[in-house]
């Protein structure tokens, strides 16, 4: 039986920022990792010359400084890099037509005054001026500074005063985004915009996300000057980032290493049980990576109270993926495609059904993801796949063939809309559904994370009824993607850093 001072479960990119933080505080940490590749729905993986990214391909905030992407703190706090592409323009393809847009303060009011005249101009532009002050409301706390503990008046203390200027916007930021739109935005176009964006930042339509992280991707997204990013190599060049500070600083990570039970003694939690049998103890924590279904399931009866238990249970959750990886042959196609395109076919429902389709094409911006003269192509369904299509299926079975070809339909259409001949093109071809997601990356049902919406809920943050127990993850802080599971990373790996060391920290990060 081995023995360190924490535990990680689960090698995600909230999992691996917190360990990465916890080794840069000097503190042993062992993160045990279900599969034989680090980095959860974040990883990359490679299939006859291609590199896929499995999640995330849109990023921003990880190629400039002083940067509000609490994923780029982390990386500067535990000294890594991550060299990445810029770009500023995707494609959409909307009910409205197919267009180029930007981020940027300026370009979308060339794309509204040309969809729907200059009134609709004039509601975005006053709309930017009411998001101007809750996004610096949204950013005046640096997620860096965040302890759940006492400490916490000492990290968070110092930027209190920038806080106090927007106390009477704090009462928005925790509310729907739906409720500061009211009476400023009536344009259905922008209107519909706005809960694609919504839904992309939370998997909740503007009526269930809330305020603040609107706020947090206006302040990102909609300023002079601002970039995206895609790193060089894909998303996997951020995990290895990630897993280098680790174990540059003195952490372990082990694959291959499912963990089948926290082993709780006295009340307390002080390991982890294995799958292959191997125990390891933790003398400070275990920190969970798992979604707050599959944390459940790690817990025997008993060891946390029932309504406890019952309550996490009952979280409501998003929607699965479908996903289409393709390596095509890349001849002809246009070097100034977009890399990255929006495909929605109704405004009725943003979150229904297969409505809402992402194409991602890193290669024409990033050569190395593929072999010469081909394209890497990621296509997928964002959070709105029924995990019930496919409950119960056998992943053998010609029903589940069927139903993959089916369901995957609705990617090629969209992708078709951007190379209309790219079926004749592929040379590599590859479906992912629900199931895919529930058996690689561990996820209950597939889930894109819970769907607690504002007002009605409250992320629960790392703390549980269960001594030496934490969390991290999606199913602790608000949002859907990088930014927020890196937020969630960090605030457990605070909480048990001495507070001095934090502050250190804190010293040396520009935020």
């Amino acid at each position: 039986m081995s023995q360190t001072d924490v535990i990680v479960i689960g090698s995600g990119i909230g999992g691996l920022s917190c360990a990465a933080l916890l080794a840069h505080y000097g503190i042993n940490v062992i993160v045990c990792e279900s599969h034989s590749i680090a980095g959860g729905a974040a990883h990359s993986f490679e299939y006859q010359g291609f590199k896929f990214d499995s999640g995330p391909s849109l990023h921003s905030g990880l190629s400039y400084r002083p940067s509000t992407n609490p994923l780029a703190q982390v990386l500067d706090a535990i000294g890594e890099k991550v060299p990445c592409v810029t770009y500023d323009t995707w494609g959409c393809c909307l009910p409205e037509g197919k267009f180029d847009t930007s981020v940027g303060a300026d370009q979308f009011c060339d794309v509204i005054q040309r969809l729907r005249g200059e009134r609709a101009v004039a509601e975005w532009r006053q709309l930017q001026k009411v998001m101007a002050p809750l996004a610096e409301a949204a950013i005046a706390i640096p997620p860096a500074s965040v302890r759940f503990d006492l400490g916490a008046i000492m990290t968070m203390g110092q930027f209190l005063p920038a806080m106090a200027k927007h106390i009477f916007n704090v009462g928005q930021l925790t509310g729907a985004f739906s409720q500061v739109i009211e009476g400023v935005v009536t344009d259905p176009f922008i209107r519909n915009w706005l809960d694609l964006l919504c839904f992309l930042l939370s998997g909740l339509p503007a009526n269930g996300t809330s305020a603040a992280e609107v706020a947090f991707m206006f302040a990102e997204w909609y300023r002079p000057g601002v970039v995206l990013d895609y790193p060089i190599g894909g998303s996997g060049a951020i995990v290895d980032a990630l897993v280098r500070g680790l174990q540059r600083h003195g952490g372990q990570l082990m694959l291959n290493a499912h963990v089948q039970e926290v082993v709780v003694k006295g009340g307390r939690a002080v390991g982890v049980l294995l799958r292959n049998g191997k125990e390891i103890r933790a003398k400070q924590a275990v920190i969970s990576n798992a979604s707050v279904w599959d944390t459940l399931k790690l817990l025997p009866e008993g060891t946390i109270p029932k309504s406890f238990r019952e309550e996490r249970q009952a979280t409501p959750e998003c929607n699965s993926f479908m996903h289409l990886h393709l390596g095509i042959d890349a001849t002809d196609i246009k070097p100034d495609l977009a890399c990255h395109h929006i495909v929605v076919n109704n405004w009725d429902g943003i979150d229904a059904p297969q409505n809402v389709v992402l194409v991602s094409i890193p290669s024409l911006i990033d050569s190395t993801v593929a072999p010469p003269g081909k394209h890497v192509i990621h296509v997928y369904t964002p959070g709105n796949e029924p995990y019930q299509l496919w409950e119960g299926m056998d992943r053998k079975s010609q029903e589940y063939a069927w139903a993959k070809q089916q369901r995957a339909e609705i990617m090629w259409q969209g992708l078709e809309q951007i190379i209309p001949d790219v079926r004749s093109r592929c040379e590599v071809t590859l479906v992912g559904t629900p199931l895919t997601h529930e058996r690689f990356l561990r996820r209950h049902r597939g889930s894109y994370g819970p769907a607690i919406r504002a007002g009605e809920g409250l992320f629960p943050g790392p703390n549980t009824p269960l001594p030496g127990l934490l969390c991290c993850g999606d199913s602790t802080f608000p949002g859907i993607g990088l930014p927020a599971v890196a937020v969630s990373g960090m605030i457990a790996a605070n909480t048990l850093a001495p507070v001095w060391k934090h502050k250190e920290m804190l010293e040396r990060l520009v935020v």
